[in-house]
């Protein structure tokens, strides 16, 4: 896909941020210079919306966690010794195992849309943080609204917010514990926006 020609409003440029914050944190441990970026969302104002405070949050957990921490933490949630605390795929929500059939639609979409796997990764492409890149490209491509929602509506508003849910109250998340409140807020403004009829 190519970039569409000018710069997106504020709002998509917003929305893009989100998920590629979210990509990033989700597709693996964060080193010390995205946790410094990150810690900068601590100085959000803390009395505007659910949004704010997530941001905040998620700043403020920033600033107290190594990357040492937060890289045993990420292994406990996602990887661990055969399986993490969460198994972040939406086949795994969805049916409750792993390469199901909706992983075969979310394929067949992503082939539609122009999306090819890319051979050195070997994560299946329902993975939450692949899910979020996908979103963050089709809002920086450009690709109609309806496009979005349909994407959206058809591949993660059934498991996504239970995911972040999740995250938010793992027994092994601390830093990511922020990550998952981050998530939340994120997933009921977009599930709001990608209603509207634009």
């Amino acid at each position: 896909m190519t970039p569409v020609d000018g710069d997106p409003s504020p709002e998509q440029h917003y929305r893009a941020g989100a998920y590629a914050l979210l990509a990033s944190l989700l597709g693996g441990a964060p080193d010390q210079e995205r946790l410094g970026w990150v810690s900068g969302f601590a100085v959000v104002d803390q009395s505007g919306d659910e949004m704010a405070l997530a941001m905040s949050m998620l700043g403020l957990a920033a600033k107290s966690c190594s990357p040492e921490t937060i890289d045993d933490e990420y292994h406990a949630l996602f990887i661990g010794l055969g399986r993490g605390e969460l198994v972040p795929y939406g086949s795994w929500y969805l049916t409750g195992f792993l390469m199901e059939r909706p992983l075969g639609r979310l394929r067949n979409d992503l082939a539609a849309l122009g999306f090819q796997r890319d051979p050195a990764v070997h994560e299946p492409e329902d993975h939450v943080a692949a899910l979020c890149e996908v979103m963050q490209l089709l809002i920086s491509d450009g690709v109609a609204h309806e496009q979005q929602s349909q994407f959206f509506n058809t591949h993660m508003a059934d498991w996504f917010k239970r995911f972040f849910v999740d995250l938010s109250e793992a027994r092994s998340a601390v830093f990511y514990r922020a990550v998952g409140r981050f998530g939340i807020a994120f997933m009921d403004l977009e599930q709001r926006y990608l209603a509207m009829q634009v």
